[in-house]
C-alpha cells in the first residue's frame, strides 16, 4: 500500500477517543521510547503507535498522529519521559479511565501553553530555523490558530485557502518570524540565494499558512478537533515554486495536501463552544467477549487496539484471541499502578454474560492481598554503636516520634523528618554525620 494521490476524508472524532486509550495503554506497558532531550518519539516508536491507531496513520508514508501523540501526552501531563520511555504520571494513569472526550479537551488546552516542540520546526524544508532571535514565540501563534478554529462554523466543511484568507482579514496572523531581518536567515536549499528575506519570495502562505497547516493537520486533526479532506501532499500547492532552490521538492511540507477541515461536536466541546459533549456517533462498544469459567477470556468479535493492550496489562495473551487471567496477571498490573475496578468494569460492559464466579473470587483475593502492605514512602537506616544508644534514642522525648526502633542496634527515619531527628538528636548530645 502506498500514498497514492487519491482524495481522502477522516472522521476523526471517534478514531481519536480511540487513539487516545490505546497510547495511553502503550505508555503503561513501557512500549513508546522518546528522546530524554528532545522529547520527540523515535523512529521505532513512531512505527509503533502508527500500527495501532484506528485506521491508521493519515499517511502510510509518513507519521503525523503518531509523531505528535507522544507530543501531546507529555504537555498534557498524562506522561513523562522515564529512562527512556515515556512513563505515564498518576494523572495519565486516571485519563485510562476517564472520559475521553475531557481529556482531549484538557490535552488541547494544556498543549496550547506547554507544547514540546515548536510546531513550525516540522516544515524542515524552510532552513535556517535554528539560527537565533529567528523565529517569534510559539505559544502565541497556537493560541492565534486555535481563535481562528474558534471562528469556523461547526459541521461545514472550510477550504484551507479560504481559513488563510478569513485569518488575514481577521487579523489573526501567526507570526513565524521575529522581524524583516530574520527573513533572511531563513531559506530553502540555499542560505544565499534561496533567503526568504527578498521581496515577493516569503509569502503569508509558506510560512504562516504552513504554520497552520501544522497545527491544524498534527494536532487539531490527531485529537480529533476537525475532520480532514486531504491528498497526498507532492504538487498539491505551488505557491512556493518561484523561490530558489524549490525545482526539487515535491512539496515544502506534508501538510501540504490538507484541502478543507470541519469542526465536530468533540471540536466544539474542546474549543469551549458548547459546555458539554454530545457524541456524533456512539463508539462501538459491542460485548464481544467471553469469560469463561477457567478464566480465559475469548475475544469473539472485533476488539480496538486499546482494548487488546488493557487486557494483556491484566492478563496472559495465550492464543490469537485468548487472554487468561491469573493471580500472578493480576499482580503484575497491580504492581505497575493499575487499578483492578479499571479491569472488571471493562469486562462487565464487554462480556456477553456475566462473570463466572471463579473470577469474582480471584480478584476479590488480590484486590484483598493488594490492600495488606502500604508504602510509607523512603526513609534512612541508622546503626547504633550499641543496643543502649539505640535504646535511648528510640525512647527519649524529642527522637522517639520521629524514629523507630529496628532490632536491636537499628534505628529507622523517615526522610521528611530527617531534618528535625537531626536536630534532636544534638540535642540529646549526639549527631548524625552527614550522608
Amino acid at each position: 500500500m502506498s500514498d497514492v494521490m487519491e482524495h481522502r476524508v477522516r472522521l476523526t472524532e471517534q478514531e481519536a477517543q480511540l487513539n487516545l486509550r490505546t497510547v495511553l495503554e502503550l505508555c503503561a506497558a513501557g512500549e513508546v521510547r522518546c528522546s530524554e532531550k528532545t522529547g520527540r518519539p523515535s523512529a521505532a516508536t513512531m512505527h509503533a503507535v502508527g500500527s495501532r491507531l484506528v485506521n491508521g496513520d493519515f499517511y502510510v508514508s509518513e507519521s503525523i498522529a503518531a509523531f505528535a501523540w507522544p507530543l501531546l501526552l507529555q504537555a498534557g501531563g498524562l506522561a513523562r519521559i522515564d529512562g527512556g520511555r515515556l512513563r505515564l504520571t498518576p494523572k495519565g494513569r486516571a485519563a485510562l479511565s476517564a472520559p475521553a472526550a475531557e481529556v482531549i479537551r484538557a490535552l488541547w488546552q494544556r498543549w496550547l501553553t506547554h507544547a514540546v516542540i515548536d510546531e513550525f520546526s516540522r516544515i524542515e524544508e524552510i532552513k535556517g530555523q535554528r539560527s537565533k532571535n529567528v523565529l517569534s514565540a510559539a505559544k502565541p501563534r497556537r493560541q492565534i490558530v486555535a481563535r481562528a478554529l474558534a471562528n469556523c462554523p461547526p459541521n461545514e466543511w472550510i477550504g484551507v485557502d479560504g481559513l488563510f484568507t478569513t485569518m488575514r482579514r481577521g487579523n489573526l496572523s501567526p507570526t513565524i518570524a521575529r522581524n524583516d531581518m530574520a527573513l533572511w536567515k531563513l531559506y530553502l536549499e540555499d542560505p544565499q540565494y534561496g533567503s526568504l528575506g527578498y521581496d515577493g519570495y516569503h509569502r503569508w502562505e509558506l510560512l504562516e499558512g504552513r504554520y497552520t497547516l501544522a497545527v491544524l493537520f498534527e494536532y487539531a486533526g490527531t485529537l480529533g478537533l476537525v475532520d480532514l479532506e486531504y491528498v497526498h501532499p507532492a504538487g498539491e500547492r505551488d505557491d512556493f515554486r518561484d523561490n530558489w532552490g524549490a525545482d526539487d521538492l515535491d512539496a515544502l511540507s506534508r501538510y501540504d495536501g490538507l484541502q478543507a477541515v470541519r469542526l465536530n461536536a468533540l471540536s466544539c466541546f474542546a474549543l469551549g463552544m458548547v459546555d458539554s459533549y454530545q457524541p456524533t456517533a456512539v463508539a462501538d462498544q459491542a460485548r464481544v467477549l467471553k469469560v469463561l469459567p477457567n478464566l480465559d477470556v475469548v475475544v469473539t468479535g472485533s476488539l480496538a487496539p486499546g482494548d487488546e493492550l488493557l487486557l494483556s496489562a491484566f492478563a496472559e495473551r495465550t492464543a490469537d484471541r485468548v487472554w487468561t487471567v491469573s493471580a500472578a496477571s493480576l499482580l503484575v498490573a497491580v504492581d505497575s499502578g493499575r487499578d483492578l475496578t479499571e479491569f472488571t468494569g471493562f469486562l462487565v460492559r464487554r462480556a456477553e454474560h456475566e462473570l463466572p464466579g471463579a473470577l469474582e473470587v480471584l480478584l476479590a483475593e488480590v484486590t484483598r492481598r493488594a490492600g495488606e502492605l502500604t508504602d510509607l514512602g523512603h526513609a534512612r537506616v541508622i546503626e547504633c554503636a550499641d543496643s543502649a544508644l539505640a535504646t535511648l534514642i528510640a525512647r527519649d522525648r524529642g527522637t522517639r516520634s520521629l524514629c523507630r526502633l529496628i532490632g536491636e542496634r537499628h534505628l529507622i527515619v523517615p526522610l521528611d523528618a530527617e531534618l528535625k531527628f537531626r536536630a534532636a538528636l544534638r540535642k540529646l548530645g549526639y549527631v548524625m554525620p552527614a550522608s
